[in-house]
């Protein structure tokens, strides 16, 4: 007898309900802001009982992924406000800067890429493809496509399959994208540079396709590299990233 094995335990439905909805919001799939559907609509949806849909949702906002606002139903919680960001107070406390966070960044994406490109499912290939089409979309509509790059980073944290590779990125994405937008716009600004971002993520998500952890590594290390440069040429670099 192997003394490691142990009984397998058949998953709780709440459970079951409450990864959908927590992988829908990690993908990017629900937004901050979004309102969810009512309790009734989502029992019917998952074919699940209200006290379990509750329970899934009560879970989700202990985690504070959602807030549940009395007589408006439960929204996905805005990301504006940062205050509670951990990062937030480390970035303050130290006077960091923004070149600091990339140099995090390159170590937890490009070992995330790596990692995608092992365990990715056809699904998450599916998502990442379509973060980069929105993102082709938003910018030929004159937009910045900030929140279609999160939602393509997102994807392959969430095709790693680590809890806590998905954790982080989210801590490090409602800072980035919403904490410090202002110096993002002077990024996202030039059309040359926001092309440059989109062959960028072709090349991540071409590695992660084929299986290739070793270039997918390098083209996200490429890609974020690129960014940090440009932050280190420009006065927000000098500057704590915090608004």
């Amino acid at each position: 007898m192997n003394n490691h094995l142990a009984p397998i335990k058949p998953k709780r439905i709440a459970d079951q309900v409450f990864e959908q909805i927590r992988d829908l919001i990690f993908r990017g799939d629900l937004k901050p802001g979004d309102r969810m559907m009512p309790e009734r609509e989502l029992m019917k949806e998952m074919g699940v009982s209200r006290n379990t849909v509750r329970e899934a949702l009560n879970k989700l906002a202990a985690m504070g992924l959602v807030d549940q606002r009395q007589g408006q139903g439960t929204f996905v919680r805005e990301l504006g406000s940062i205050r509670n960001n951990p990062i937030m107070g480390l970035m303050a406390s130290h006077n960091a800067t923004i070149t600091d966070l990339l140099e995090v960044r390159m170590g937890l994406e490009c070992n995330g890429a790596a990692l995608a490109a092992e365990k990715a499912t056809l699904e998450d290939i599916r998502t990442m493809e379509k973060s980069i089409a929105t993102m082709e979309e938003a910018i030929q509509e004159g937009r910045r496509g900030t929140d279609e790059d999160a939602h393509f980073h997102m994807a392959i944290a969430h095709a790693t399959r680590n809890p806590l590779q998905v954790h982080m990125m989210k801590l490090f994405y409602d800072f980035i994208f919403f904490g410090i937008n202002e110096s993002l716009k002077h990024f996202f600004d030039m059309p040359t540079r926001t092309e440059e971002i989109l062959a960028q993520h072709r090349q991540i998500l071409s590695a992660i396709e084929k299986r290739d952890s070793g270039n997918a590594y390098a083209a996200m290390a490429e890609h974020i590299l690129y960014i940090k440069q440009f932050f280190e040429n420009t006065r927000e670099g000098n500057m704590p990233a915090m608004r």
